[in-house]
């Protein structure tokens, strides 16, 4: 009986970007700096939320968190991409394929959940302001958090032991910057249908978590908001949140456009813009977002930094 169970492919190879040489000096000086910037701009809110005080508050745990998830997330894709676009022959490992495919999805899922317990922690702020720190104890935070890594690793767990079972005996150049799930699936020459069927529910269950998590959420903070008699005190109210629903609509406005449209051999280009934009732009907007419209991190800023001047002088 013949084996069919069996790999032949020890190495995939990547079509990138783009093959033109001019463009990809110019791509390459421009990931160079958006990678700089969301290194530098998280790196920078975790250190300002550890070393303020003002900053020591559920809303700014959470946030470090979310920081920290972008750097991971944007470095399992990007520091790829960009040694990608020096190199003639874009390789990766059997097993560097699938260990960068494991973290980009452990921690695109994990944002998303760590998304909606934002959302749940601004709706305890503005519903129940009184009882929002005994609420959200210490033991809560951490326990929120642990959901959300959870959450990520079992499903990127899911997606890559079912990817692993499956045999590539074929073609090995994956239309793609990196080792995503459905370019990865067109080259196997086994049944793929398992794996399409888990990243529909798996996906389809995640969303619909998440996004009824913040829906729920933010109906009643609106509803509270829509309570206040005073105008000011409505504005000051919901800039507390805004920040946080410009990031949720540019991370889940990045995943409809990715996964709520029919992908086929003939829109890969259009895919791998879509991915590039889901991956690589959120990470540095994130912090920028958060800096330039949050009241209590400016405030922060101005105050570590005269702080840091009158100790030098």
């Amino acid at each position: 009986m013949q084996r069919r169970n069996y790999t032949l492919v020890t190495e995939f190879k990547l079509t990138g970007l783009t093959d033109i040489p001019e463009l990809q000096i110019l791509l390459f000086v421009m990931f160079i700096a958006v990678y700089t910037i969301t290194l530098v701009g998280n790196s920078g809110v975790i250190a300002l939320i550890r070393l303020c005080p003002q900053l020591q508050t559920p809303m700014y745990f959470f946030l470090s968190h979310l920081s920290f998830l972008d750097i991971c997330y944007s470095s399992s894709v990007t520091p790829k991409l960009i040694t990608d676009l020096l190199k003639e022959k874009k390789l990766i490992s059997f097993a560097g394929c699938f260990t960068q495919f494991y973290f980009y999805v452990t921690f695109a899922t994990t944002e998303c959940y760590l998304l909606a317990v934002m959302a749940y922690d601004r709706y305890v702020a503005i519903c129940s302001p009184l009882l929002y720190l005994v609420i959200m104890s210490v033991r809560k935070r951490v326990y929120l958090i642990a959901v959300s890594y959870t959450a990520g690793i079992i499903n990127a767990l899911i997606h890559t032991v079912a990817a692993s079972r499956l045999s590539f005996c074929g073609p090995n150049t994956i239309n793609h910057f990196c080792c995503e799930g459905p370019p990865l699936f067109l080259l196997s020459c086994s049944d793929v249908s398992l794996n399409e069927l888990l990243m529909f529910v798996c996906a389809g269950f995640n969303l619909i978590s998440t996004m009824v998590t913040i829906l729920l959420s933010y109906t009643c903070i609106l509803a509270t908001i829509l309570k206040i008699s005073s105008s000011k005190s409505r504005q000051k109210t919901f800039s507390t949140c805004s920040s946080h629903l410009i990031v949720i609509i540019i991370f889940f406005g990045g995943f409809f456009i990715m996964y709520g449209r029919p992908s086929s051999r003939q829109t890969h280009n259009l895919d791998k813009v879509v991915s590039l934009i889901y991956a690589v732009v959120p990470p540095m907007l994130n912090p920028i977002i958060y800096s330039l419209r949050n009241t209590e991190v400016k405030n922060a800023v101005r105050k570590f930094l005269e702080r840091s001047v009158s100790q030098q002088m």
